[in-house]
């Protein structure tokens, strides 16, 4: 029977007031009759719109109406067989921008809540492991593909050529596999615990991962290709913070948002029973109006600050954080100073952060962004009072690669140029993908990335061979 309702099932969710002091996770997810109640709205389209706005190309209407029969391990087999990390896209992933921006059901009401229903069944095959297909171990094919980075690039690589025979190793540069997914996005949006598992999920495959690897430090690329990698794919992230430059950038208390979420998501600063040193801070300003900047104002707010305040220099219109987020962080209580830019921030005599200068800004002509140009107010200037400064002002890629690979061409940005039909670098072999090449984007567009070098270096080495 279809479910003709206009609106979404509504989901559980922590209560603000509560959730804002923790770091549990914000949604709790749909039950099974939600879950099937919502897979019912779908119209099982023909030309199926959704698809086309999946980087990944899950095929959605057929999972969906597993769902809604109530066969949600089959879903889960539909979804894992072009997705190897259903847990993380459904939580992380923009659906409102792809495949739900796209649902027929969109045009007169909501679109099918697809990633809370990906969610749902990647959580279901969690929680019921034992009737989960145990992977098998495929046979080697007796080639060796080495993958630099652990993030969701290189793990969707990976776990492609793997389900193909290949003897992938993935070399990581920090302690912990998982790049973004572990040192950027805080718990309370994806447990580091489902990370772990689809990770884990991939070593059963037979990848092999090791930590503690930066390349370009401890190997090269072309030591690797020289020990019998026959390609490489590099998945390197853009973990390099951007500044503004202006006075007082280097007082204590400002932190890059990269270096404050590392501290807190990967090094555990919120838990008590570890010693990994962060600013107990009163009053925070986040400099910055993307999911990144999103994700460390709420933290510093779990972390006890009575004021967290997003500086961002448009409108809320322009700003570029998915709705959802702005909409959480609102109701836990970030205050949005919106059409403001930092002009200096301001140090007390021990060097220490005590305010922040902001000029007040309206909103000029579009510039080559599309978006309107944001134009200084003459004689403006105010000042917050702060303790701490986060920059959230973007990321740009780690040099480290493009400067100890001779053939690795980057363009003006520092990011790797690649051929877009196959991910290929300008050097033979080498092959690249998600933040590396587009500088900061999203989860679901690296794992597109990594997923379509993974058919190139299948065809690369099969031609080779």
């Amino acid at each position: 029977m279809p479910n003709m309702q206009m609106t979404k099932t509504p989901v559980t969710e922590q209560d603000p007031k509560v959730r804002a002091r923790n770091f549990k996770e914000v949604c709790l997810g749909y039950t099974e009759e939600e879950a099937k109640f919502e897979a019912q709205r779908c119209l099982n389209c023909k030309h199926r719109p959704c698809v086309s706005g999946c980087p990944v190309g899950v095929r959605i209407p057929d999972f969906i109406a597993k769902v809604a029969a109530g066969e949600f391990m089959e879903a889960y087999n539909i979804i894992k067989s072009t997705n190897s990390l259903p847990a993380i896209s459904g939580r992380v992933c923009p659906q409102e921008n792809q495949c739900e921006g796209k649902c027929v059901r969109g045009i007169k009401g909501e679109p099918v809540a697809i990633g809370r229903l990906e969610r749902f069944c990647a959580d279901y095959a969690m929680n019921h492991a034992d009737e989960v297909e145990k992977v098998e171990k495929p046979q080697s094919n007796g080639h060796k593909v080495a993958v630099v980075g652990a993030g969701p690039s290189g793990l969707t690589c990976a776990g492609d050529l793997a389900k193909q025979g290949y003897d992938v190793t993935i070399f990581e540069a920090f302690h912990t596999a998982g790049g973004v997914l572990m040192y950027g996005i805080p718990e309370f949006r994806l447990p580091k615990a489902i990370v772990q598992k689809e990770i884990d999920n991939l070593k059963d495959l037979g990848v092999n991962v090791m930590t503690n690897m930066v390349i370009g430090k401890v190997l090269s690329i072309d030591e690797l290709m020289n020990d019998g990698f026959e390609a490489v794919f590099v998945g390197s992230g853009a973990g390099l913070p951007r500044f503004m430059g202006i006075d007082g950038e280097a007082l204590v208390g400002v932190y890059s948002a990269n270096e404050y979420l590392t501290r807190i998501n990967l090094m555990k600063a919120y838990l008590e029973d570890y010693e990994t040193p962060i600013k107990k801070s009163k009053s925070v300003a986040v400099v910055g109006g993307g999911n990144v900047a999103m994700d460390a104002a709420r933290s510093a707010m779990r972390l006890g600050a009575e004021h967290v305040y997003i500086v961002y220099r448009r409108s809320m219109d322009e700003l570029p954080a998915r709705k959802e987020e702005v909409h959480h962080a609102m109701e836990e209580g970030i205050e949005f100073m919106l059409l403001n830019n930092p002009t200096k921030i301001i140090g007390d005599e021990n060097g220490n952060v005590c305010g922040i200068e902001c000029i007040k800004m309206e909103l000029g002509e579009p510039d080559e962004s599309g978006r309107r140009r944001p134009v200084e107010i003459a004689g403006s200037e105010f000042v917050i009072d702060v303790d701490t400064v986060i920059m959230s002002i973007g990321t740009s890629p780690n040099p480290l690669i493009r400067s100890t690979t001779p053939g690795v061409e980057a363009n003006k940005r520092g990011c790797l140029i690649v051929n877009e039909e196959t991910n290929q670098t300008t050097k033979e072999g080498v092959y690249a993908g998600g933040d590396a090449v587009t500088g900061a984007a999203t989860v679901i567009l690296a794992m597109g990335a990594g997923k379509k070098a993974a058919a190139s270096i299948d065809e690369y080495i099969k031609g080779k061979n």
